[in-house]
């Protein structure tokens, strides 16, 4: 009689280490900084046309814009969320052998994406308030913000709350 082999989901793999979860997001925030620039391109071209250059010139109608943040952060997150439903990785986790999934091994859903996403996104927090509120410089402010991932990540909070993980994947599992 022959054993039943389990799904691929269902191995056992090592959790990430902060080490390879930080060169995961510089990978893909270098892939997100390009995403983010041909948005922005999109949206500019748009205000073009709906205001017009000459109206444009005079006064920028994307700087300060809730709208123009609200939709650079919902590219963020069809970003990170598309490749995390779609697959479990994006390319920097691909890159680093790295794969998100429920903790029973199964992929993600688009609920557990945005809850990713939202914790792991507490680090701007600081960074916003201490650049606005208290003028300090953009080092300073990014230097606490980086304090703050270090400690969510450390801490792993994107994944309690979302009830996932991010697994090392063996040399050659990527698929």
């Amino acid at each position: 009689m022959r054993a039943v082999e389990p799904p691929p989901s269902q191995f056992t793999f090592p959790l990430a280490k902060l080490p390879r979860r930080l060169a995961a997001i510089g990978y893909d925030g270098l892939l997100l900084t390009g995403v983010l620039f041909v948005a922005a391109a999109l949206a500019l071209g748009l205000a073009v046309i709906l205001v017009g250059s000459a109206a444009f010139e005079a006064h920028n109608p994307l700087v300060g814009n809730p709208f123009f943040r609200s939709y650079l952060l919902l590219v963020c997150f069809f970003f990170y969320g598309g490749f995390w439903v779609h697959g479990g990785q994006t390319l920097g986790m691909r890159a680093w052998r790295v794969r998100v999934r429920r903790r029973d091994g199964r992929g993600i859903g688009w609920w557990q994406a945005l809850l990713r996403f939202l914790i792991a996104s507490l680090w701007l927090a600081p960074v916003a308030y201490l650049h606005q509120v208290f003028k300090l410089g953009i080092d300073l402010s990014l230097g606490a913000g980086f304090a703050c991932l270090l400690l969510l990540l450390a801490l792993r909070l994107p994944d309690r709350f979302s009830e996932t993980e991010l697994v090392v994947l063996p040399k050659g599992g990527n698929g």
